[in-house]
């Protein structure tokens, strides 16, 4: 698996470029168009994005939004109101750039994306018009 492989490059130091697929990390990372350069985690903090290990079977790129000792708590970008939990050793990696369609590399925590984030954050009530627009006006599907 693609996957584990990935992981274990990431664990040995490497930095990796994977593409990324679905739709829960819109708007701020388009599965099926762009990319995610993942690194190994080292202090992991709310509102950075990872891969992680969740429900012991599968693999998930979301951003943290709550750490509680050893206990995470995940969600996607696009999600409406799904998360995720998982121990702190099941976030195999840290992204810290996407790739878009053309190659250029975008850091995920510019300021400007980070307080786009936050306020995203708070706009999880009406993130369902929000996308519905976002994705009409984008083309996607």
């Amino acid at each position: 698996m693609i996957l584990n492989e990935a992981v274990r490059l990431v664990e040995e130091g490497r930095s990796v470029t994977l593409p990324v697929d679905g739709r829960s990390m819109r708007p701020f990372i388009i599965g099926g168009r762009e990319s995610v350069v993942l690194q190994q985690p080292e202090a992991l903090k709310v509102g950075d994005v990872v891969l992680a290990w969740v429900e012991n079977r599968r693999y998930v790129v979301h951003r943290i939004i709550r750490l509680d000792g050893e206990q995470v708590t995940l969600m996607g970008d696009g999600n409406i109101r799904g998360i995720e939990q998982c121990q702190r050793r099941d976030i195999r990696a840290l992204a810290t750039h996407v790739v878009d369609a053309s190659g250029q590399r975008h850091d995920l925590y510019a300021p400007w994306r980070r307080r786009a984030a936050r306020l995203w954050w708070w706009l999880r009530p009406i993130r369902r018009y929000l996308l519905y627009i976002y994705i009409k006006v984008k083309g996607l599907k």
